[in-house]
């Protein structure tokens, strides 16, 4: 596995993010809509830097099943996220990889009568994009590669790195342990 991000070069960019938030929204109240798994991390460190008036809520939305990285259809899960009429909106995701994820999950809460929705992803990854939208935030750009760490998973392994990381092949054959 090769080090694509440190854990300091992330902390940078998760606080650079986190004042661009802040400073659109200043003292505005905020809902902040997670999308799991991957935004877990990132969601964390995210609202322990915002100082406006929060309410933060989830939902699970995955196009990736078990060991394929190829994208299969959507399926979202929004059971655990607050009501959010009338109310401004920041989807946080880890990674904009073809935007599909995205552009579903935001018309989805389009249909929830907020104030207002903005997104904001940890990972842009360069040359895959098949939408037209880009996120409001944006992290990082990163080649096209396969990356874990910071949330970001393989078979659910590898959330828990620090750093980001771009996994070569072997690494992919043995993600198990095995």
């Amino acid at each position: 596995m090769r080090v694509l991000l440190t854990e300091d070069e992330l902390k940078e960019g998760v606080a650079n993010m986190a004042t661009r938030i802040s400073d659109l929204y200043a003292d505005c109240p905020l809902t902040i809509i997670g999308i799991l798994t991957g935004s877990v991390v990132l969601m964390a460190d995210v609202i322990r830097l915002l100082e406006m008036p929060l309410r933060v809520g989830v939902l699970q939305a995955r196009s990736y099943h078990g060991a394929t990285t190829t994208r299969g259809p959507l399926i979202i899960n929004d059971e655990l996220m607050p009501d959010i009429e009338g109310r401004d909106v920041l989807l946080l995701d880890d990674i904009f990889d073809t935007g599909h994820t995205l552009k579903e999950v935001t018309a989805r809460i389009h249909k929830l009568n907020p104030a207002t929705v903005r997104s904001a992803v940890l990972l842009y990854k360069e040359g895959r994009q098949e939408v037209a939208s880009v996120p409001d935030f944006i992290g990082f750009n990163i080649p096209d590669e396969f990356v874990v760490g910071y949330g970001l998973d393989y078979e659910d392994a590898y959330r828990n790195l620090p750093y980001l990381a771009a996994l070569e092949e072997e690494d992919l054959q043995h993600a198990d342990g095995s």
